[in-house]
């Protein structure tokens, strides 16, 4: 896949623009890339035959885009500021957008704080983990800042460590993004959100929390439990992919 760069206040973020027809914006999650969440998943090509032109970002920390320690960088209100800029940057105007796991979160602070850029949200792995935080991310940044893969003890942080060697993940960077861009949202900010919603979440994930409950504070949204998927494997399941498709024709 070919990608192409711009400057989000001066943040290199590595991007790219395939097809023809209404906009999609992808947002990956945590320790993943354009390549890994959106490409080797069929998304990318599903949504081009579909009609739509897809547009989908390295998140800054992650695959071509820069590689930056300092935690601050990663506050999601920036991560949330590059998408609008890559909106901007394209001469978008607005986009629908879709995010899975970390990216949802990014999504919907995108949909909170820059509300005209954003047409629909599609948030993927994320339920009620948005609101109350996801847990563990302490045992996470440990592991990925472990010496080695050996030093990491078995549980969530391992699986985590050994997803990022797997993508080829700077694994500093990815620590420090941990640190912080785990902040959540608060209900009364979801309450503004005024496009439409799809939350989908896996029926067995463990990590993102409940979408019903999710929902109740997002008015004009909608849920999908994905069955029998867990946090990983939900990615790139037909059931959500054929509800994505449904939600992105039926939205006004």
């Amino acid at each position: 896949m070919t990608t192409e760069h711009f400057s989000s206040d001066g943040v290199d973020i590595a991007f790219l623009d395939q097809g023809e027809g209404e906009p999609i914006l992808l947002i990956h999650g945590f320790a993943s890339n354009i390549v890994v969440n959106w490409g080797a998943t069929g998304w990318i090509d599903t949504l081009k035959r579909a009609g739509r032109r897809v547009i989908a970002m390295d998140v800054r920390g992650h695959g071509q885009s820069a590689k930056l320690y300092d935690p601050e960088m990663y506050r999601v209100e920036r991560l949330a500021r590059d998408a609008a800029n890559l909106v901007g940057h394209l001469g978008l105007g607005r986009a629908d957008v879709m995010g899975y796991s970390m990216g949802g979160r990014i999504g919907a602070f995108l949909a909170v704080e820059h509300p005209a850029v954003v047409r629909s949200l599609i948030i993927g792995g994320l339920g009620m983990a948005l609101i109350d935080g996801m847990g563990g991310e302490d045992v996470i940044v440990a592991a990925l800042e472990a010496p080695s893969l050996d030093d990491v003890k078995a549980g969530p942080g391992l699986a985590y460590r050994k997803f990022a060697e797997q993508t080829g993940s700077d694994i500093k960077a990815l620590a420090a993004c941990m640190r912080v861009a785990r902040e959540t949202v608060a209900p009364e900010q979801l309450a503004t959100i005024d496009v439409p919603v799809l939350i989908a979440v896996g029926e067995n994930d463990q990590v993102a929390g409940s979408p019903q409950e999710l929902g109740t504070f997002i008015p004009n949204s909608q849920v999908l439990v994905i069955p029998r998927r867990d946090h990983m494997l939900a990615t790139a399941d037909r059931t959500f992919i054929a509800a994505v498709l449904d939600f992105l024709q039926q939205r006004p």
